[in-house]
């Protein structure tokens, strides 16, 4: 992998470079689970009234799987994150909003009209899966604002990101096994409850408490551990984590 220490240039850098394919970008729809919901990151420019996952361009001498690991450790700081190619995004018209165009015009710098960020784009989409309570490591930034939402309660996208967002979560419902969303999502330790809010999110229904509880603990992927003491008057559930190099398929949870 080549070393681009210079990570995130500026609007002006970034379009004088001549280091970039031109026409292809990869961008990053990002999950995290918090307080019993899927939450996916989304950026917006402090000038621009439109979020989008994180993003970027590809350098010439970059592979694109780096690319996307470049992207996602720009905008989290973290490494060794689940992150998966789903989908390629090729619709003529998804750059009909053009958002680069409007964020030049509000930096007023000078860009002939012919140049390739103003074109047609191809963007490879990638899904990451990270711990929602290590979001204390993201990096500040002058150019843009950060900020979790609810999978279902989305604000305003650029360009086709809205879409991005929902095939993102549909590949994670179809082909990723649930002990890789589990252990990416969830902190290392938790409890049956938590482990349960989170498959029923990804799976979009309810699941019978008792039903998961005895599907689960019949697959002997869990630790048992600790119990877990908060203060209320309620039994102590116990804390759980995942064993090694065992997969949860989503038939397994059927009802």
């Amino acid at each position: 992998m080549a070393d681009h220490q210079k990570n995130k240039q500026n609007l002006k850098e970034l379009i004088e470079t001549k280091d970039f394919v031109e026409h292809v970008s990869v961008d990053c729809v990002i999950f995290g689970f918090h307080k019993d919901t899927l939450k996916v990151l989304l950026l917006k420019y402090h000038n621009l009234d439109l979020w989008s996952v994180p993003g970027g361009f590809i350098f010439n001498d970059e592979n694109l799987n780096d690319a996307a690991a470049r992207t996602l450790h720009e905008r989290t700081h973290l490494t060794d994150v689940y992150l998966e190619q789903f989908y390629t995004f090729g619709d003529i018209r998804r750059t009909e909003n053009n958002t680069h165009q409007k964020l030049i015009e509000n930096k007023n710098l000078a860009v002939d009209q012919n140049h390739w960020i103003y074109q047609r784009f191809i963007s490879v989409g990638y899904c990451a899966l990270i711990d929602y309570t290590l979001t204390y490591t993201f990096p500040d930034s002058f150019n843009e604002v950060c900020q979790w939402f609810d999978v279902s309660k989305l604000p305003t996208m650029a360009f086709d990101h809205q879409e991005m967002i929902e095939k993102g979560l549909l590949y994670l419902r179809k082909n990723i096994d649930y002990q890789v969303m589990g252990s990416n999502l969830l902190p290392d330790k938790f409890t049956m409850k938590e482990l349960q809010n989170l498959y029923e999110c990804i799976l979009g229904e309810a699941l019978r408490r008792n039903n998961f509880q005895r599907k689960i603990l019949g697959m002997n992927i869990l630790e048992r551990l600790e119990k877990h003491y908060n203060g209320s008057a309620n039994k102590a559930p116990y804390l759980y984590r995942f064993l090694e190099g065992l997969d949860i398929k989503p038939s397994d949870f059927d009802n």
